[in-house]
């Protein structure tokens, strides 16, 4: 069994990961600045870690799984002092685990592979001369800071590069808008929807598949058999925004109303990730297909909410 430390432990990464740790039988701990407001069986200490980790409650743990973030991109563009948070969360929490002796789990982003070198996804391919928003800023400076404490401190790590993270816990989008959630709230009122991009295709990952390949990444980091290594977790499969919302239009029974504008300042048009590391490093295998991802986030959204 393993006492883990989660950060962002109310988001939807951080909820659907707390929750399948705490089933296999490990102790779980989480840390976020709001209360979850999905569960409340996952012990969670309220604190901005912006302003520093005296908040973070004293145990023994094992490793820190680094999920809290402000991770809208395109708001982050409006408020950049956003993405300065996130820098100062990342310092403080690598600092936390420097003063601990705690090897950390980092959430890191596909945005750090900016646009412009869109064809390359390999984890050595990035080129951070390319960045497209503050937010992949904030990821990309984070990164930075964690091989840097590896290479001066010791720090066992592994930065995970997430990918369209959707599923289970993932529709509050009053908070955080969600491209998957907001489709199908505005599709199920027969609003219209807006695709940024026609031709934008990205990487969806079903939730289950990205806490999967985490809970392989603690467990590998704690054995040591896998340590200071940078990893896409995505599924692996490129699908366009009007695919998408065709998808969802099928799933509901609906005719989608669909306007398509131009992409907007900050966001990536193009990834599919290379997952041949993580299928090597970690037997990580995802299993669910975006329409089978929307046909379970549908059903989820239709149980939680009883319509």
């Amino acid at each position: 069994m393993y006492n883990v430390l989660v950060t962002g432990s109310s988001g939807e990464i951080g909820t659907n990961l707390s929750r399948a740790l705490m089933r296999s039988g490990h102790k779980v701990t989480g840390v976020d600045m709001r209360k979850n407001t999905w569960t409340d069986e996952i012990p969670t200490a309220i604190t901005d870690l912006a302003a520093g980790t005296d908040g973070i409650p004293e145990g023994d743990y094992q490793v820190v799984v680094h999920l809290a973030a402000n991770a809208k991109v395109h708001e982050l563009v409006e408020k950049p002092e956003r993405a300065f948070d996130n820098i100062k969360v990342n310092f403080n929490v690598l600092e936390y685990c420097r003063q601990k002796k705690l090897p950390i789990i980092f959430s890191s982003s596909r945005e750090v592979y900016g646009d412009i070198h869109r064809y390359l996804t390999g984890e050595e391919e990035s080129n951070f001369h390319f960045t497209e928003s503050p937010y992949s800023a904030s990821k990309i400076s984070g990164e930075a800071l964690i091989y840097s404490y590896a290479r001066c401190y010791g720090l066992p790590y592994i930065v995970f590069r997430f990918s369209n993270v959707y599923g289970r816990f993932d529709s509050d989008i009053e908070r955080m808008e969600r491209v998957i959630p907001l489709f199908i709230k505005k599709m199920r009122n027969d609003e219209s929807i807006t695709v940024f991009g026609k031709d934008k295709t990205l990487d969806f990952t079903y939730v289950d598949d990205c806490v999967s390949g985490i809970q392989a990444g603690v467990e590998r980091l704690l054995q040591g058999s896998v340590k200071n290594e940078t990893i896409n977790l995505a599924f692996g499969e490129g699908h366009t925004l009007v695919e998408l919302v065709q998808l969802i239009g099928n799933n509901l029974g609906k005719n989608p109303n669909m306007i398509v504008e131009g992409s907007r300042v900050g966001e990536v048009t193009h990834y599919i990730a290379d997952i041949s590391k993580a299928k090597k490093l970690l037997g990580y295998n995802p299993q669910t297909s975006l329409a089978q991802g929307v046909e379970k986030a549908i059903a989820w959204q239709k149980e939680f909410y009883r319509w």
